[in-house]
């Protein structure tokens, strides 16, 4: 790998990060990316605030394999201390919202397309996808170019992971419930309370263990996080609405976690998505395989990204760490950047 080739990295990402880019809000950066890929003689293509683009010898009867990251931005937390746009580099970090989460894996991906633009007799094609919508898992992002870019064989969807490879990632469901009481006077001990009922339920939802265990990502966890009833201090409430995060493995589909939640709980429960899935790849997948030849550790991830909304086998790879995303002066390592580019290239070139 260049010189060059690390340095370019390095001026991109200081120009995304001068621009806000919070999901929903892309179109500036967006548009500052696909003129850079254009810049380079690359063939953009763009749907909304995505970009896609392909190998310039791409052929159709090859393996096509997806290089996905996201260029938008969760907004800045109120411990900023320095200027959430403003992209110094000091001593080795460079500094500013999305530098980490995912702006250092964004640009580490595009460098090493670039670097296979142009070559010719590769094994297999390449499509490049800078997504929008992360964040937020809207509809606007990578499920809504998955059509577009056609039968893809695999995917390497660009996060901070260290420069390890998780082949398995926990999906989402959150559970909106209700639980229904009869209001009274509450002096007179009136009336049936919807707090305890609801208490009853989350009680539940602390003790129970869903029996099957996943080798990467452990078992389900759920968590009871957010709860509101009541008007005043003196009334019975009839209606307490809590709400339930579910971290849901590959052992289990949406539908069996709600089935068993139903089964159990006296609340009504409405799940707000089922789109967020749990993802696995088989350990003996070549992309699998080529991550571990070069030096990949493999680990099941309990966080989300869009390998949920993806329908094919995926891989989660970059520079950075997951530990400092979303958190106040939000930094990568410059070497990261380097070294995130030549494990994407290695990576590639191990693929059989």
């Amino acid at each position: 790998m260049s010189e060059d080739l690390h340095l370019r990295a390095i001026n991109l990402l200081q120009e995304i990060i001068r621009i806000p880019s919070f999901s929903g809000e892309e179109a500036a950066v967006c548009q500052l990316i696909r003129t850079y890929l254009e810049d380079h003689g690359v063939a953009v293509n763009q749907k909304g605030n995505n970009l896609y683009a392909f190998n310039k010898s791409y052929e159709s009867g090859k393996p096509t394999i997806l290089l996905n990251s996201h260029h938008d931005t969760v907004k800045p937390n109120k411990g900023y201390i320095r200027d959430p746009f403003q992209p110094d580099i000091i001593d080795g970090k460079l500094y500013g919202l999305g530098s980490n989460d995912a702006g250092g894996a964004l640009v580490s991906l595009i460098h090493a397309f670039l670097h296979f633009y142009e070559k010719v007799d590769m094994g297999f094609n390449l499509v490049l996808a800078a997504t929008a919508e992360e964040e937020t898992s809207g509809v606007g992002g990578i499920e809504s170019i998955l059509d577009s870019i056609g039968p893809v064989a695999c995917g390497i969807v660009g996060e901070p992971t260290l420069l390890d490879m998780a082949i398995a990632e926990k999906g989402l469901l959150v559970v909106d419930a209700t639980a229904r009481g009869r209001s009274g006077h509450a002096a007179r001990e009136e009336g049936e309370n919807s707090l305890y009922k609801a208490l009853d339920d989350i009680r539940w939802l602390r003790e129970y263990e869903f029996p099957k265990t996943s080798e990467w990502l452990g078992p389900v966890k759920m968590q009871a996080t957010m709860i509101g009833a009541g008007t005043q201090h003196n009334v019975v409430p009839d209606t307490c609405n809590f709400t339930i995060d579910i971290r849901v493995t590959d052992q289990y589909t949406h539908e069996e976690i709600m089935a068993t939640l139903k089964a159990n709980m006296k609340s009504e429960l409405h799940p707000r998505s089922m789109r967020l899935r749990a993802s696995a790849i088989d350990q003996n997948h070549p992309l699998v395989q080529a991550g571990a030849k070069v030096g990949c550790r493999l680990y099941g991830s309990p966080t989300t990204s869009d390998m949920a909304l993806i329908p094919y086998p995926t891989v989660k790879l970059g520079p950075g760490n997951s530990a400092r995303s979303h958190t106040a002066d939000e930094y990568i390592w410059v070497e990261e950047i380097r070294k995130g580019i030549e494990r994407y290239i290695n990576v590639l070139l191990k693929f059989v």
